[in-house]
């Protein structure tokens, strides 16, 4: 007889699986659109570099508590994947803005030649003025028309011309590179399950390494969570300062976000394997393994959970100085 609940059990392996694969996909591809908008924007004055800074040292941490605490693999690999892509953020930051450790708030634009600015008055004397005095039209004898420079042809179209992109594309855009994520994740999934007879998810019950603890392991780990959730107050408070999100990709978040997100749903669909014959559970003792498994990951799980709240409060700022400006 099969038991009635391995129908059940199946279903959230199957949903560990493909949630872990969406996550690694996810992870993937977090630090591409960030990496592209320094490169377009040739600047990084949006993203905080003590964000940059902090997020590498859990990395650092989530690496080493990964190997002690012996977990999957993959996620050592990722780690080390996660640390290359840090470094190159960093390296974008410090090409940028030079060898610096502090953010530095850009609020104002620089200002064209012969406009009058704050700084520099309405009376305020310029020697190019004095220069093309003898050339200057009736039509600057107005109040209302300013003493610029007439435009050469030889200078570069001004951005303002440009299409700006609608909020409408913007969304479409992140939602179809979501989808597109989420998709190559599910189909590796279902490739990895295939190939090995679907029972790639499935854990053997003669192995506990899982539910053993490693000190220095655990350690790490609270390290790497502490550090990942540290990470998120710069770039908040970065925002908050300039009251803007310009130079911030939000796919650079959503991706991170629905990364944790799905990281997390995949450690809580475990299925528990007890001593018994044919995997049978005593009373209670399924509820301990699981208890038991939760605690080794908790965390990762702390860490993760942890950032997913404080990206919503950049998600936020992205909505509230969106609308602003």
């Amino acid at each position: 007889m099969v038991p009635p609940s391995q129908n059940l059990n199946l279903d959230i392996t199957a949903i560990s699986g493909i949630c872990g694969s969406i996550s690694i996909a996810c992870w993937v591809v977090v630090f591409s659109p960030q990496i592209v908008e320094n490169f377009r924007r040739g600047s990084a004055d949006g993203l905080s570099l003590q964000f940059i800074i902090v997020w590498l040292a859990g990395d650092v941490f989530n690496i080493l508590g990964a190997v002690l605490q012996g977990v999957l693999p993959t996620m050592i690999i990722l780690a080390v994947y996660y640390t290359i892509a840090d470094i190159v953020l960093l390296l974008q930051c410090f090409y940028y803005r030079g060898f610096t450790w502090h953010d530095e708030i850009v609020t104002s634009k620089p200002s064209h030649v012969g406009e009058a600015t704050e700084r520099t008055g309405l009376l305020a004397p310029n020697p190019d003025r004095s220069r093309r005095s003898s050339t200057v039209s009736a039509s600057h004898l107005s109040p209302v028309v300013p003493l610029l420079e007439a435009p050469k042809a030889s200078d570069p179209p001004a951005l303002t011309h440009l299409k700006p992109t609608t909020r409408l594309q913007a969304t479409l855009f992140n939602l179809i590179a979501i989808l597109m994520v989420c998709a190559a994740g599910v189909m590796g999934w279902y490739v990895s399950n295939r190939s090995q007879g679907g029972h790639s998810s499935k854990k053997s019950s003669s192995s506990d390494d899982i539910l053993n603890f490693n000190l220095w392991g655990q350690i790490f780990g609270y390290f790497c969570a502490v550090l990942y959730l540290g990470s998120r107050v710069p770039q908040i408070l970065l925002n908050y300062r300039r009251k803007s999100t310009e130079g911030v990709s939000m796919l650079f978040f959503l991706f991170a976000c629905i990364g944790n997100l799905t990281y997390v749903l995949s450690i809580f669909a475990y299925e528990p394997h007890c001593s018994g014959k044919r995997g049978q559970c005593r009373e209670g003792e399924a509820a301990s393994v699981y208890g038991r498994y939760i605690a080794v990951n908790a965390s990762w799980l702390a860490g993760s959970l942890g950032t997913l709240f404080l990206d919503l409060g950049i998600f936020a700022q992205f909505f509230l100085y969106r609308e602003q400006e």
